[in-house]
């Protein structure tokens, strides 16, 4: 052959895709590879084609080539299938009028279907995995379960979930009795290397802890899903090995995730943590860890936990929004701005990186955010409620969880529509029964009428009770305190908190409730204390300069002499096109 076929494999072993490519385009336009003499070596060589561009990331151009295999995939068949019937009269026909292409046709339509995920076809992805009927692998279930629930249809995606863990499961038992009939004949001396052949086994099923993961959000239970696992093969006949008991920390992994998924937060941070104790610095449990502090609204031990796993790893990418989103709510704009250049640099065509910028720009630019993502926060922060909504309701059906109810319910609540606010609160409650952030929520509906005020301060109360630490159902209870005159109930609350919390917003409501009881002196102190937590929080900044005109005798509502200045033009101006 003109142009060997194993000098582009060896290529693509090395990385070199561009000249894998190159080459590929030789051997596809050689002599040998003609496709009336031999359309096997022309599927062939497509497919190599194919599979560079690919790499490249070309991936219109690999999807044509990939289909121009299969057609002359199809054709070698044809002409395979009418060379046999007639071998027997005729003996003398040339091997290669009858060899059939040694491509797997189901291999490249999953290649097909890759590439169309690439570019978001999701829809054409799913069509082309379909017509793989039979003989799917792991890699073409796991891409079939993410389609499914692309498309919602999570019955057929949990079927395709299930299917990976049991293909791990099938080939688990048939290695472990192999290895078990080595160890028997062999005992003294092939124990170790069987062990070690185990262990690495369970490193090469790289697909099993993502199948795990979505199932769990499927809402399979803990159990079904760990039963299919195949680290819970037959425990009674399991090998003289610390290697297969070692892996039971899948099944408090397999736990944590269906904690999190059902909105048992606390149940899944403890589990998360306790593996972490057991696998420390691992990036994925960090991650893990401080996604779900993010969620309930530790918000110090998340960025923490963020930090750590980004001084192991600096070029990570995954949960960056969220670490984004919460230097915002610190207005740690330094730590902000490096963050997103630095994952503009790593890559800039994940959705993570969008989310960063937009978190971004928001301070700068609300409009050129908007373009991104996080839309249903900053749609909400631009005043536009009702687009909001749709935002929330989207994201709350894609993965429901706390912070899209409360999304929701503030969308509703800042159109007036305290019934939709109620029912979306009550659906919170509902899903998450033990969540103190859920009862909050049905508080902050109830305070935001007169006549529910003192519904609030149950649920407020309520929400203290299952979660004592929870700083922000203090405050709202401390502003209802406030609101109906209670001020030194308000301050008893929230002193009792500064002994565990440095919280610029903590100090912000006690220097507003100090300032309403004209103790302007202890005011002052917790503005101050306020801002040297964080320095560029907005509400310490005006209560200050408020509370400073107080203490200098000047009426703090009375208008600067440009904004008179500025009233007097006005009516000028007015004065003057009246008169003409």
């Amino acid at each position: 052959m003109e142009v060997p076929k194993d000098q582009i494999a060896t290529l693509m072993d090395l990385g070199l895709y561009n000249s894998a490519q190159m080459l590929s385009c030789f051997l596809v336009s050689s002599p040998a590879a003609n496709a009336d003499t031999n359309p096997h070596l022309k599927a062939e060589s497509l497919v190599l084609l194919g599979d560079a561009l690919f790499r490249e990331r070309e991936y219109r151009r690999a999807i044509h080539t990939y289909k121009q295999a299969l057609q002359h995939y199809k054709i070698a068949k044809q002409n395979s299938t009418s060379s046999r019937s007639t071998l027997s009269s005729n003996r003398s026909s040339s091997p290669n009028s009858f060899n059939i292409s040694a491509i797997n046709e189901n291999e490249v339509k999953f290649k097909v279907a890759s590439c169309h995920c690439a570019i978001n076809e999701n829809r054409q992805a799913l069509a082309e995995m379909e017509q793989i009927s039979k003989g799917r692998n792991l890699q073409m279930n796991l891409l079939m379960g993410k389609l499914y629930r692309y498309s919602r249809n999570n019955r057929s995606a949990i079927t395709c979930y299930k299917e990976c863990l049991r293909f791990c499961y099938c080939f688990y038992v048939t290695f472990l009795l192999i290895i078990k009939l080595i160890v028997l004949s062999y005992r003294s001396f092939f124990n170790d290397v069987a062990a070690s052949t185990l262990c690495r086994f369970d490193r090469q099923c790289p697909y099993v802890i993502e199948a795990v993961t979505a199932l769990a959000e499927l809402g399979v239970s803990a159990k079904e899903i760990v039963s299919l696992s195949p680290q819970t093969a037959n425990r009674s006949s399991r090998a003289p090995f610390d290697c297969l008991d070692s892996s039971r920390w899948l099944q408090r992994y397999v736990e944590a995730q269906c904690c999190v998924a059902s909105n048992d937060y606390k149940g899944g941070l403890e589990l998360f943590t306790d593996l972490s104790q057991r696998f420390p610095n691992n990036i994925h449990l960090l991650l893990e860890i401080a996604k779900v502090e993010a969620i309930i609204g530790k918000n110090d031990e998340a960025i923490l936990n963020f930090e750590k796993a980004r001084s192991i790893d600096p070029y990570l990418v995954t949960y960056m929004d969220e670490y984004a989103m919460l230097l915002k709510i610190k207005s740690d704009f330094s730590k902000l701005n490096k963050l997103v250049h630095d994952l503009l640099v790593t890559d800039p065509t994940r959705p993570e990186v969008f989310v960063a910028l937009s978190v971004l720009w928001e301070k700068k630019d609300e409009r050129g955010a908007l373009s991104y993502a996080e839309k249903g926060n900053l749609l909400l922060t631009m005043k536009r409620a009702e687009t909001a909504v749709i935002a929330f309701r989207v994201a709350q059906e894609l993965r429901p969880d706390i912070r899209s109810y409360q999304g929701l319910v503030h969308s509703y609540l800042a159109l007036s529509k305290i019934k939709e606010a109620l029912y979306a609160a009550r659906e919170a409650m509902k899903a998450m029964p033990q969540s103190a952030k859920a009862l909050k929520l049905v508080g902050d509906v109830h305070a935001s009428n007169s006549g529910g005020r003192e519904k609030a301060k149950k649920f407020y109360e309520s929400a203290l009770r299952l979660e004592p630490g929870y700083l922000g159902a203090a405050l709202a209870l401390a502003e209802l305190h406030v609101i109906e005159g209670r001020n030194g109930d308000a301050v008893s609350l929230l002193e009792r908190y500064l002994k565990d919390w440095a919280d610029d917003s903590l100090h912000v409501k006690l220097a507003q409730v100090f300032a309403a009881t004209n103790m302007l002196q202890e005011a002052l102190s917790h503005y101050q204390a306020a801002l040297r937590i964080n320095s560029q929080n907005e509400a310490a900044k005006k209560g200050l300069d408020r509370l400073e005109k107080q203490m200098k005798g000047v009426d703090p509502d009375a208008p600067e002499e440009d904004e008179e200045n500025d009233v007097e033009d006005v009516d000028g101006d007015q004065e003057e096109t009246d008169l003409i």
